[in-house]
């Protein structure tokens, strides 16, 4: 499912985060030429039918896009995880990002899971706890997004969690990809710092808005910044 605005050649492709929907996008996008997508899972597009990897849902987008095309690639949070693989894998599709609390680097001194959980997983795993209790430990223990995942929901948010994109934001910066990064200053889900350390891989490609007052969520502080970001990048 796909939310069009303004002229049906679109410009703009915008991704939403983890549990939100393409409406996230309307205060942002509803003057211009664009498509916000529910990506698969979310909104009122169904789940695959396996786990995928966010480089499973760049293919898929990108497969939507006939060659010769661009298009600037706006991506909140998990979104902005597939924009960016979207971005490394066909560089020649992707005529810049503008991007928005997407954990692109994997936060360091994160820690382990607590004691109780670790131990609970080994067991589990060598069928000493069974698979209701296991859940019991999942709920306590696990994010307000993993407790509500269900099914192969899950398990593409633990894949998800786990990547770090490096490596793409090379490949990005060496194909000249221009990247506008727009951050809410209290942000505590993705820290400003991951996106001054994402622009430091990136170089001279990048640009870096800090927000004051904004958080992680694309609230109203966002909307403006990230407007002017696209139209920077859509000149």
């Amino acid at each position: 499912m796909a939310e069009r605005y303004g002229d049906p050649e679109s410009q703009v492709w915008a991704l939403h985060g983890w549990g939100r929907s393409r409406r996230d996008w309307e205060p942002v996008l509803f003057d211009r030429d664009a498509v916000s997508f529910d990506l698969p899972g979310f909104g009122a597009t169904s789940a695959p039918d396996t786990p995928w990897t966010t480089l499973d849902y760049a293919q898929a987008l990108l497969a939507g896009l006939p060659d010769g095309q661009t298009r600037v690639l706006a991506g909140h949070s998990f979104g902005g995880r597939i924009a960016v693989q979207m971005a490394a894998l066909a560089p020649q599709k992707v005529r810049a990002l503008v991007l928005t609390g997407v954990p692109l680097l994997r936060r360091s001194g994160g820690g382990k899971p607590k004691f109780g959980y670790r131990m609970a997983r080994w067991l589990h795993a060598h069928q000493l706890l069974g698979d209701a209790r296991m859940e019991a430990y999942r709920q306590r223990y696990g994010s307000a997004d993993y407790r509500a995942a269900v099914g192969v929901m899950r398990t593409i948010m633990v894949s998800a969690v786990n990547e770090d994109y490096a490596d793409q934001l090379r490949m990005i910066a060496e194909a000249g990809i221009p990247v506008v990064m727009v951050w809410g200053a209290d942000d505590t889900e993705v820290p400003v710092a991951i996106a001054q350390a994402a622009r430091g891989i990136l170089g001279e490609a990048a640009e870096l808005t800090v927000v004051d007052g904004a958080t992680h969520q694309l609230d109203d502080h966002l909307a403006e910044p990230l407007r002017a970001a696209l139209r920077s990048v859509s000149a």
